[in-house]
């Protein structure tokens, strides 16, 4: 029995043999010209689990004829990170390069992506991250503008289907696997290449003729309940969101625990509530953006399993604040207003005046640099003067 796993072996070791990825890869796209011109290049790669990442860091490295190290940052530590710098220093007196892999790069923390920032800077270090998250979000800029991000999209179903078909070959088991068997299989797999994988080798181990049944039992266990890209999730952050704004604490609690239990990013959670301190909180209770932005700091500090528990102190307290909307509505007329009279010119009197010509203009005219000061003037442009985006009960 081969005790390395089906989606292993079935891993692809050039660009010529991955599918489902023809934004990235073939003639022009930024992948394969990249391995022409035979330059490393930072690169973060941005998408779903099972869709590549890893294999395509792999492929590089081979096509640069470099020195592959692969970390992942939930187990690595400052050993590691030293332990790299080092090989890499080796392979710089050998003229070899260096290619870093790090696996989950959004669970390094600011301070470990930071370790690597100048041996990425010096070149000692060809950095490759593979992420779930936003990068936009989960990587320190300063990396973040010194890398390409390159967005790995889930498989579709064709292409999920093409890469069965070539493990079934692969197993000898052409005549095995039913046609509805190999269609059901992509159906569960969502677009993960690796999750299909792993239900076949597991089905080829049930029976020796697999039908829709046997796909139906090796899958079972493994089909998610609540999908961080699919439907469930934005329903669930929904009704935590609208929970807390009808002033429901235990709803708000329960969806909350229900994200946090499905391994929703944690983070995800807290900015969400950053935006809902604003949006519906507001001037009802100003003190809540604050808590909001503290447990976001913390939940990047803290991390789990001991982050439910700002997070929940902090639904508790949203949800029982007084809400407010009249900031947000204001936002959005204002908002409205200015994308139909973005032409309309400040008033003279408003302006800056850096030249004597400009004073001599009018620009500035009768203001003063004093605490308190106003003119008796309307301080919007002439042909909106009479707008009320601020409603005049508040």
């Amino acid at each position: 029995m081969n005790r390395i796993p089906l989606a292993e072996r079935m891993r692809p070791v050039k660009l010529s043999e991955v599918v489902g990825q023809d934004e990235i890869i073939g003639e022009g796209k930024i992948l394969t010209e990249i391995a022409k011109k035979g330059e490393p290049v930072n690169l973060i790669f941005w998408g779903p689990p099972g869709t590549g990442k890893t294999t395509l860091a792999r492929i590089l490295a081979r096509e640069f004829q470099a020195d592959f190290v692969e970390i992942s940052a939930v187990t690595a530590g400052k050993k590691d990170v030293n332990e790299v710098v080092a090989r890499a220093k080796l392979n710089w007196n050998l003229k070899t390069r260096t290619i870093l892999f790090v696996d989950e790069i959004h669970r390094f923390n600011k301070a470990q992506q930071d370790a690597f920032l100048p041996h990425v800077e010096s070149g000692l270090i060809t950095l490759i991250g593979a992420t779930t998250e936003n990068p936009s979000f989960e990587v320190i800029p300063p990396l973040l503008s010194r890398s390409r991000v390159v967005v790995v999209s889930a498989l579709s179903k064709d292409a999920i289907i093409e890469v069965i078909k070539r493990a079934i070959r692969a197993e000898k088991a052409t005549k095995r696997v039913s046609k509805k068997a190999i269609d059901l299989l992509a159906e569960l797999s969502g677009g993960d290449a690796r999750s299909a994988l792993g239900d076949l080798e597991l089905a080829l181990s049930l029976a020796d003729k697999i039908d829709e049944k046997v796909i139906t039992e090796a899958a079972g266990r493994k089909v998610p309940g609540y999908d961080k890209k699919g439907d469930n999730h934005y329903d669930t952050i929904s009704a935590f969101i609208k929970s807390m704004r009808g002033s429901d604490t235990d709803a708000a609690l329960y969806y909350l625990a229900r994200m946090v239990e499905a391994g929703e990013d944690p983070k995800f959670i807290a900015r969400r509530m950053v935006i809902f301190a604003s949006e519906d909180i507001g001037l009802a209770g100003n003190g809540a953006l604050g808590l909001a932005t503290a447990c976001f700091q913390a939940v990047e500090r803290v991390g789990m399993p001991e982050s439910g528990l700002i997070l929940a102190h902090t639904c508790v307290a949203l949800s029982k604040s007084k809400k407010s909307r009249d900031s947000t509505d204001a936002w959005y007329k204002a908002l409205d207003l200015a994308r139909k009279t973005r032409g309309e010119p400040v008033p003279i009197w408003l302006r800056n005046a850096p030249t004597k010509l400009m004073k001599d203009l009018g620009y500035g005219k009768g203001q003063k640099w004093e605490t308190g000061f106003h003119l008796n003037k309307n301080y919007l442009p002439d042909k909106i003067q009479d707008e009320k985006i601020w409603k005049q009960n508040n």
